[in-house]
């Protein structure tokens, strides 16, 4: 039986200006025949293709921006039509809860909601299953393509929704995105084993997650999921109707009132969570699309259990670039914020997972990291201002994709040391927000011992000091889990973080 992938639904945005490659399923052995149609219905391309092993892949050559085309697939009698397509830009939204936090649940997500309009701007969830069963197969054939109207978009990505909106503004071209993302998912959820195995980072979660879950029967697993699941939408369902009936409320008016969030997942071998599942189950459904680039945030779930995340994350980034063909596939992902728990000590894991975030940035081509070293929150994971997100990632991707100016955060490129002095250049002029003097700034001598620095600011120039570092060899900036930046340039953005 022909079937197109539900990519390739009503709605559907395909990615202009690369290689269409349009797929799905068919009998072995036979012929598939492929067109895109304009509103007019004027041929822009066709292509053929043998199915193999029940599946078929057609290439058609790259596209304009269109809207209101057709695709029309046709196999030993039997035709699929697929309405209103739009040839634009395509991105896939990936990583856990921070990209996953839709629009509804956002600052200005209900305002949004009920009054915006822009069918240019188009979402497809992928569903969210750690294994496949009959529930998952039955909502991946009903997936659908969305547009951002009145009363909808309410489950989008809320980061992508403002990235999507800002750019479909700019370009005047379709933007889609591909929603694929779980909350609470380590980075080796979205490789496949045998990526996995080609490091030595990699294996050892796989191997630790065996160690965890031997003995442990599918029976036995599903089970304490089943219970795991609906403790867990219980309490999301009293949150929402708590925050609902008080506006404005904190995160700790919301505990004391409906508790801590019941967060404790079981392991098992079909648990979303567990090495290369998610790569299976809302990666692989997806292979071979054509995407203008990736959208990423993650890293939270890591940073206490590696010290190798740069690792990790570059294997991602070639992972997904060999699956989707693309060897220089852009890819932009989000730095980790400030955050700390309530009454928590500084663990200073979260400082060093943002390095080697930014080491991954240094070290990969076509990649960008957007800095949110401002946007953290106390004791609050999930901040809701998603706007600030999907714009600084808006800002990148001018610079990284498109060739325009964007607004990057500042760096630190260079220093100096003279005598009992470092000064370190920076990309561009710093001034302190507040006004008062630069803060989260140490210095440290040939020893490795930091202690608090002094700064004066003179441009591009910081002349740093300190008094238990007589001849200072090292500096580093914001190195704790959260606290108070207050060093930004003149657009806005916070200095990134680093260690000199």
């Amino acid at each position: 039986m022909l079937k197109l992938s539900p990519l390739f639904s009503d709605g559907a945005v395909i990615c202009r200006g690369k290689e269409i490659r349009l797929f799905g399923e068919a009998e072995d052995g036979a012929r598939v025949h492929g067109e895109l149609r304009d509103e007019k219905d004027r041929l822009l391309a066709k292509g053929d293709a043998e199915a193999r092993d029940g599946h078929f892949l057609i290439l058609l050559p790259p596209q304009k921006a269109a809207t209101g085309c057709r695709l029309v697939v046709t196999a030993g009698g039997e035709t699929r039509i697929a309405l209103d397509i739009s040839v634009g830009e395509v991105y896939l939204a990936g990583g856990q809860s921070n990209m996953e936090l839709e629009l509804q649940n956002a600052d200005e997500g209900q305002t949004l909601i009920a009054a915006h309009v822009n069918p240019m701007v188009r979402y497809f969830n992928v569903p969210r299953f750690g294994y496949f069963c009959g529930e998952r197969d039955q909502a991946w054939a009903q997936a659908r393509w969305n547009a951002v109207g009145p009363g909808r978009a309410k489950d989008m990505s809320a980061a992508a929704y403002f990235f999507a909106m800002k750019l479909q503004k700019k370009l005047g071209v379709p933007v889609g995105i591909i929603d694929a993302y779980l909350g609470g998912t380590s980075v080796t959820c979205w490789m496949d084993e045998d990526w996995l195995k080609r490091t030595g980072e990699g294996r050892r979660y796989l191997e630790e997650y065996a160690e965890k879950t031997k003995g442990v029967t599918m029976e036995a697993f599903l089970e304490k999921e089943k219970v795991f699941r609906h403790q867990l939408d219980d309490w999301n369902g009293r949150m929402a109707d708590y925050k609902a009936a008080h506006p404005g409320c904190s995160w700790d008016d919301v505990v004391a009132e409906i508790g801590p969030c019941p967060w404790d997942p079981p392991a098992g071998p079909a648990s979303p969570y567990r090495p290369a599942g998610l790569y299976q189950t809302m990666i692989e459904p997806l292979l071979p699309f054509t995407l203008t680039g990736i959208l990423y945030y993650q890293g939270e779930e890591d940073a206490a259990r590696t010290e190798q995340y740069d690792v990790l994350m570059m294997s991602l980034i070639d992972r997904w670039r060999s699956a989707f063909r693309e060897e220089t596939l852009p890819f932009l992902f989000v730095q980790l914020p400030m955050w700390i728990e309530k009454g928590a000590e500084d663990s200073r894991l979260w400082p060093a997972l943002r390095l080697q975030q930014s080491r991954v940035r240094d070290r990969m081509r076509n990649t960008g990291m957007i800095c949110l070293l401002d946007q953290g929150e106390f004791d609050n994971i999930h901040p809701t201002n998603k706007r600030v997100v999907g714009e600084r990632l808006y800002e990148l991707a001018l610079r990284e994709i498109y060739g325009e100016k964007g607004e990057t955060a500042p760096r630190v490129t260079g220093r100096r040391i003279e005598g009992s002095m470092m000064t370190l250049l920076t990309d561009q002029p710093l001034t302190t927000r507040d006004g008062k003097e630069p803060a989260l700034l140490e210095l440290a001598g040939a020893d490795g011992r930091y202690v608090p620095a002094r700064a004066m600011i003179e441009g591009a120039f910081l002349h740093l000091t300190a008094a238990g570092a007589a001849h200072p060899v090292h500096a580093r900036y914001a190195w704790t889990d959260y606290g108070t930046v207050n060093l930004f340039a003149a657009n806005g953005l916070p200095l990134e973080p680093f260690e000199i």
